[in-house]
């Protein structure tokens, strides 16, 4: 403040230039026809600078931030893990949303827009800050070009877990669970027709196409999460063998987050037939599991349309190999096969 009265009081003496001001809105337009690239804000954790955080009200806290996100991307398995997750007795997922349910999607759409109050507030105050841990699962940050960088920016100590399975697979089921929540493209069309669809296709078509193929290139979205996190902060799963064997899963989940309670998988989870996946056991041998709307049944993959995607596909696995081989981590079984 110093400063700038000693700055204006040295133009009105010393120069010829006339000072000028608006009422902050329009003051705002004007900034920002001047810097347009400066619209988009970045929010940052207020109590990593001591300026911000001396200027903060003393009524709140950075405690509410999570320590750990679960990106995605969707149709992998992240429902379950994230129900797994909240069986951890120190583990802590966010409130639910009246609109996205379990998901905040903060990070990657309209939302990041109305600050980190509103986003702090889906978070619980953690019973002991240091083996408390807070987490959020919101699946279209896997693919999302601004949440690497708006995350990195607000909790740069984050961990980031994502789930893989087949591409083709994924494709498929996101198409599959368009048509059960009657997206009109997704009951027009069948599957092959949508996936081999060109630039001719009316726009609700070429929509359902993105979000059937564009989250399956893998490495292309990993390397952007990677451009704002060290390789250390990322965990990525299987997610064949977390539908087949999740304790194995989710002890490594457990070794990655550092939680210091371990909580025993083997014997907390147990495999309902009758649904087809791994659910949580209760007392008196009663079991708690995903919703119907998880492990819905529909017919297969036809032939044209595998044979497609596999070709389609064939070229982002492989980069998905040499990333993992970089970083050092497994292939996961499905890309084993699909590189034979």
């Amino acid at each position: 403040l110093y400063t700038f009265v000693n700055l204006a009081n040295f133009v009105q003496s010393w120069t010829n230039l006339k000072l000028q001001t608006l009422p902050p809105v329009q003051l705002a337009h004007k900034y920002f026809e001047l810097f347009p690239d400066q619209k988009d804000p970045l929010w940052q954790n207020p109590c990593d600078d001591k300026r911000h955080k001396d200027i903060w009200s003393r009524e709140k806290t950075c405690d509410h931030l999570p320590k750990f996100l679960v990106i995605g991307p969707q149709k992998t398995g992240t429902t379950a893990l994230y129900l797994f997750l909240l069986m951890h007795p120190s583990i802590i997922s966010n409130l639910p949303s009246p609109k996205t349910f379990e998901e905040v999607q903060f990070f990657n759409g309209n939302n990041y827009h109305k600050g980190i109050d509103w986003y702090m507030d889906f978070f619980p105050t953690p019973s002991n800050i240091t083996s408390d841990f807070l987490f959020e699962k919101s699946a279209n940050y896997f693919h999302s070009e601004e949440a690497p960088k708006r995350a990195a920016s607000l909790v740069p100590k984050a961990k980031i877990i994502t789930i893989l399975i087949d591409p083709s697979d994924r494709a498929y089921s996101w198409y599959q669970h368009q048509r059960s929540h009657e997206d009109p493209a997704a009951l027009r069309f069948n599957f092959y027709e949508v996936i081999t669809t060109g630039h001719w296709a009316p726009s609700d078509l070429k929509t359902l196409q993105r979000r059937c193929l564009v989250p399956g290139w893998y490495a292309v979205h990993i390397e952007r999460w990677l451009t704002y996190y060290a390789t250390s902060q990322l965990l990525i799963i299987d997610g064949q063998q977390l539908r087949s064997d999740p304790a194995t899963v989710m002890d490594e989940v457990q070794k990655f987050l550092g939680v210091t309670a371990h909580y025993n998988y083997s014997e907390a989870l147990t495999f309902d037939p009758q649904k087809g996946f791994w659910c949580q056991l209760l007392e008196g041998g009663k079991t708690k599991c995903l919703g119907k709307s998880k492990g819905r049944k529909y017919p297969p993959m036809d032939p044209e349309s595998r044979t497609f995607l596999s070709n389609y596909y064939r070229e982002h696995n492989v980069e998905l190999s040499k990333l993992l081989h970089r970083l050092g981590q497994p292939l996961p079984s499905w890309l084993r096969q699909e590189l034979q």
